[in-house]
């Protein structure tokens, strides 16, 4: 079997598909993309399918050491990202080719189920009660909420207690038996963390992710040991060289996103070096259907996985469900904010050709949003 073409659509809200077709009618499909950076992404997977075209999909490993390995200069978001997706979609071809869910190519399951997490937003106060509220009433038993919007580099007791009150008020609407985690989304500065993570304890976050950016991991030991809630990171790390000092610092969970840090070959390596260190996975997914199908095959197959993140019904999603392209959207109906395994080959999900590339004509320009203090300074998103 030999790679013939390999095409990639810019799909809205803010993805990047890549599609890759075989001489024997096995097609593979993976999400490669940097949120903002989707152009980029997409010049990056036309450089490196020129190293796969032509050549036998089977041999993953292989193409993984080579599309990472084989360039003078290696890693970093865009060149991590386009790996990503190709190699998601080698694993959907191996899948396919074989008549077995990837997760069957993995080591077979190790779960029956994956528990997941709704988002409810949290940037400004708004009506996140009503929005935990409302997926308790869908049967979620997890939330995630960002800390605050933009914050103070050393905030007043105002700003202070302004997160610590929404986080409370969450609390109260999920009760003792459901889990809110809280995303300070590396807007939240050091000393601000050092703050409010002892002051979040008594309402018992699941975990707090990425309580600084990725550039203070030498600060991340003290916010591990400045309180009792689990540290969470890694949405923002791209391979096991990047989670190593984590680990080291004791982050409690790893959050890989599939489609940032070397897809399915690199996570399920990530998670294995995450339980050498007693931490657990929970990907990082704020992406589409194919990134959420990659996510679920590794969750399946993961001893020391935890949780796993989905974008169903979440803000970015304006005027496009990840639902909206797959011919059979009931792979990701929900049971008590439970996930089922997958059974069907590859990543387990048929992706609306047709839809994709109707989408690809109209694209997208998405970009992070600029923010910034009120002297007009630039504020981290």
């Amino acid at each position: 079997m030999k790679i013939t073409r390999i095409e990639t659509f810019l799909v809205p809200p803010r993805w990047l598909f890549c599609r890759v077709e075989t001489d024997e009618g096995h097609v593979g499909w993976g999400e490669p993309v940097v949120e903002g950076r989707a152009h980029s992404v997409r010049a990056a997977v036309g450089e490196i399918a020129e190293l796969l075209v032509g050549a036998d999909p089977l041999r993953i490993e292989d193409h993984w050491q080579v599309m990472t390995k084989g360039g003078f200069y290696r890693g970093g978001p865009v060149l991590a990202s386009a790996v990503a997706g190709l190699d998601q979609a080698l694993w959907d071809i191996a899948g396919k080719a074989r008549g077995v869910p990837v997760h069957e190519l993995l080591g077979g399951p190790v779960r029956d189920h994956v528990r997941a997490y709704a988002w409810i937003g949290g940037d400004e106060p708004g009506e996140i009660e009503e929005e935990a509220r409302r997926q308790v009433e869908a049967g979620f038993t997890a939330v995630k909420m960002n800390a605050s919007g933009r914050m103070s580099p050393i905030a007043g007791p105002g700003e202070i207690d302004e997160v610590v009150d929404r986080v409370a008020a969450v609390r109260e609407v999920l009760g003792p038996g459901r889990d809110v985690a809280v995303d300070f989304h590396g807007r939240v500065s050091y000393p601000n963390a050092r703050r409010l993570l002892p002051l979040l304890e008594p309402l018992t976050p699941l975990f707090v992710e990425e309580p600084v950016v990725p550039e203070s991991m030498p600060q991340v030991r003290s916010l591990v040991e400045a309180s009792n809630i689990p540290i969470a990171l890694g949405e923002r790390l791209y391979s096991r060289w990047d989670f190593l000092p984590a680990f080291q610092a004791g982050v409690a969970v790893a959050q890989p996103d599939l489609s940032h840090a070397g897809g399915i070959s690199e996570v399920r390596r990530i998670a294995a070096q995450a339980e050498v260190f007693g931490a657990l996975l929970a990907p990082h997914c704020p992406l589409g259907p194919i990134s959420l199908a990659s996510s679920l095959q590794v969750a399946f197959a993961t001893p020391n996985f935890l949780i796993q993140e989905q974008s169903i019904g979440i803000h970015y999603n304006d005027g496009n469900e990840l639902l909206d392209y797959l011919v059979d959207p009931s792979v990701f109906a929900f049971s008590d904010g439970r996930l089922s395994r997958p059974t069907e080959p590859g990543l387990g999900i048929v992706v609306d050709e047709a839809a994709v590339r109707e989408a690809d004509k109209q694209g997208h320009t998405w970009r992070s949003p600029i923010w910034r203090y009120p002297d007009r300074s630039f504020a981290e998103w």
